[in-house]
């Protein structure tokens, strides 16, 4: 019959487009080990061209700033360079599909220490956010090069990973579902805080003295991807800094995801971070800077639900800072240097299931990046820092911490550095099913290995004596 006839030309001619769709946007996943790969080649270039660093101690000088980040949310006129953004959505959970914040729950800040010795200057900033957007990181460092002569490899960022920070800075189709749709003039205001923040820390440098230290909090922090049977990184990274007659400062990182405060609540508010913020400067009386740990694989265990758990479990992380403090050392002569390596990305493979990818064009069209992501490490007295573009697995931090204290040194890694190339875990768990490895582990299996031989690469020159 002829109805039939087209009816199987007609199935016939959609599974034929199908088929033709599949072809064209997929592949599968490539395992190719990553040693004498195109990328691999000239990242390893580029280290190999990097200058060697000076690690003769020098006498410190330290100053601290901030500035509020305070996005105001309601209805009434915008004013961008006032951080006023009628309607600004909230980053973090996907499920809020951009709705507007209703208010704020607590104060947010941006955070710079500035360090200098000798002939070295840099500056750790940070902000109560999700992430710092890669749009911001660049004009941070492009205003504090021109107005202050600091190198961009000299600028330390970091982000408390909040998932209620303000949203709003990302164009495309990934970041809306992370932080709503875009809001014009939020970049530039994030940017501002920033520098605002960089530049009152320059203006602090006095004589200092700089120590690091870490305690254990196991009981706060679990393996959210393999639960007990997944290794945890239950370290909380110090770096203590004393100005001479001055204040005291604590730099902090800790690898438990901000993720305390439930994705219903819709108000700004910075999670345990904030509320261990805001307890240390009330104790000391001095400034404190939260910097999100190896997060990947690692989600908080807050001693009560909502609001309350969050709260105390930042007032938890304090007092054991508080505790920790009197018993490390400082020292008036510090190392002070960083290295910064912009490292070529492999080939995206965005999955669409367990071993089928998107081909590289239509991955492109959904990640927002593609050239090189900053991988940094800065040696300060004697530990070493590492800031890494995405969320780092604590069981990856493990093995570099360990790399660092067979020379010596203690190590602290944190994330959200100024880029972000989604979750890093290791390549073993690369076929687990869900969120981190499946959906979220954009660059394959053997990307994790190849940071993992860049990082300690990069930090060798800076483990001398």
């Amino acid at each position: 019959m002829n109805w039939r006839r087209a009816l199987t030309r007609t199935l016939l001619a959609g599974l034929g487009l199908v088929g033709a769709l599949a072809i064209a946007t997929l592949r599968p996943v490539d395992p190719t080990p990553y040693p004498g790969q195109p990328y691999h080649a000239e990242t390893r270039a580029r280290l190999g061209e990097l200058p060697t660093p000076t690690l003769t101690p020098a006498p410190l000088a330290a100053g601290f700033g901030g500035a509020a980040l305070w996005p105001a949310p309601g209805s009434g006129p915008g004013d961008p360079t006032a951080g006023r953004f009628p309607g600004l959505p909230l980053a973090g959970y996907g499920h809020r599909q951009g709705r507007p914040a209703t208010g704020s729950r607590e104060e947010l800040t941006a955070r710079a220490l500035a360090l200098r010795a000798g002939e070295t200057t840099v500056v750790i900033a940070g902000i109560e956010a999700l992430i710092v957007p890669p749009e911001v990181a660049a004009l941070v460092a492009q205003r504090l090069q021109a107005a202050h002569g600091l190198p961009p490899g000299h600028l330390y960022l970091g982000a408390t990973h909040t998932h209620a920070g303000p949203g709003g800075w990302g164009k495309g189709w990934l970041a809306s579902q992370f932080a709503g749709p875009f809001t014009p003039g939020l970049r530039e205001w994030l940017a501002d805080r920033l520098v605002a923040a960089a530049e009152a820390a320059l203006a602090d440098l006095r004589p200092a003295r700089l120590g690091h230290g870490r305690f254990s909090a196991p009981a706060l922090v679990r393996n959210r991807l393999l639960g007990p049977l997944g290794r945890v990184d239950p370290e909380f990274s110090l770096l203590v800094v004393a100005q001479d007659g001055g204040r005291r400062g604590v730099v902090g990182a800790y690898a438990a995801h901000a993720t305390a405060l439930p994705g219903r609540g819709m108000e700004f508010a910075g999670d345990y971070p904030g509320a261990w913020r805001r307890a240390v400067e009330e104790a000391t009386g001095g400034w404190a800077l939260f910097l999100a740990g190896a997060m990947g694989s690692h989600g908080p265990v807050a001693p009560a639900r909502g609001e309350d758990g969050a709260d105390q479990m930042g007032r938890d992380l304090a007092g054991q800072t508080l505790a920790a403090l009197p018993g490390i050392p400082l020292q008036p002569a510090v190392t002070l240097a960083m290295r910064t390596l912009p490292v070529t990305l492999p080939a995206a493979q965005v999955r669409v299931s367990q071993d089928w990818r998107l081909r590289a064009w239509a991955a492109d069209r959904l990640l927002p990046w593609g050239g090189p992501v900053p991988l940094q490490v800065l040696r300060a007295g004697d530990a070493l820092w590492f800031s890494t573009p995405g969320d780092f697995s604590g069981e990856l931090a493990l093995d570099v911490k360990d790399f660092a204290r067979a020379r010596g040194l203690d190590a602290a890694v944190t994330s959200f550095n100024g880029a972000y190339v989604g979750y890093i875990l290791p390549g073993r768990h690369y076929a687990l099913p869900g969120y981190e490895p499946r959906t979220m582990s954009f660059y394959g299996p053997q990307f994790p290995d190849y940071l993992l031989e860049l990082m300690r690469d990069l930090a060798a020159p800076l483990t001398a004596p």
